[in-house]
């Protein structure tokens, strides 16, 4: 065999292999990216701060675990609850700055307004969703409902108000992390009827770490 065949012949080999390849390739699912928007209510009140601290270094946690197209969204609930901080998840240096100077104590403060947080939360996952986010909300705190009724949750009407918050996004997650185990149970029956065991996540102080992996996967990380 001289050796313009044998180049012919390797040639071929090669166009085989190349052609195989993409064949293969082809049929290959890449699973589309969807930019997730994830909407935090961290509790600041009197009854939450000896465990503030550890719930703030585990939304930097979770921030970091986060794609730069996210987007997140941190409502700081007390007696009232707005806003503290919306953007990139991975802007580490504002969202610490942020959480340094609007979570500290107010004694001037009474209370935790954690339904209007919830509601205030909602709002804006239906929003983002309009925007071609995956919402989330995540909600860090005791769960203590103290204060102004008219501002605390209704634990009767909260299904329901997801439900339509869910129907509204069609791919909607909640996770409750660091209340005790007792009040994380009862969201878990309130809720799971709802939400179903993929897409409502509870954790403690213990499992918080194990919720996040659980939580990323949920959004589809």
């Amino acid at each position: 065999m001289n050796n313009r065949l044998k180049v012919i012949l390797f040639s071929v080999f090669l166009l085989i292999i190349a052609i195989l390849s993409i064949m293969g390739l082809s049929k290959v699912k890449v699973d589309d990216f969807h930019k997730a928007a994830i909407v935090f209510v961290v509790d600041s009140s009197a009854s939450n701060q000896k465990e503030l601290p550890k719930q703030i270094q585990t939304l930097k946690q979770l921030c970091s675990m986060l794609d730069p197209e996210d987007h997140i969204k941190i409502l700081r609930v007390s007696e009232s609850s707005y806003i503290i901080y919306e953007g990139s998840p991975q802007s580490s240096a504002e969202i610490r700055k942020s959480m340094d100077k609007f979570t500290q104590f107010d004694s001037k403060e009474y209370g935790t307004a954690y339904g209007l947080s919830l509601s205030k939360a909602f709002n804006h996952a239906v929003n983002m969703k309009k925007e071609g986010y995956i919402p989330a909300v995540v909600v860090m705190g005791d769960l203590e409902n103290e204060g102004e009724v008219s501002k605390q949750i209704n634990w009767n009407n909260l299904p329901d108000e997801v439900q339509k918050i869910k129907e509204q996004t069609q791919d909607f997650t909640m996770m409750f992390l660091y209340a005790s185990p007792e009040k994380l149970d009862f969201v878990k029956e309130k809720l799971s009827p709802v939400l179903g065991e993929d897409n409502l996540i509870i954790g403690t102080e213990t499992t918080a770490s194990k919720s996040l992996r659980k939580f990323l996967n949920a959004i589809g990380r």
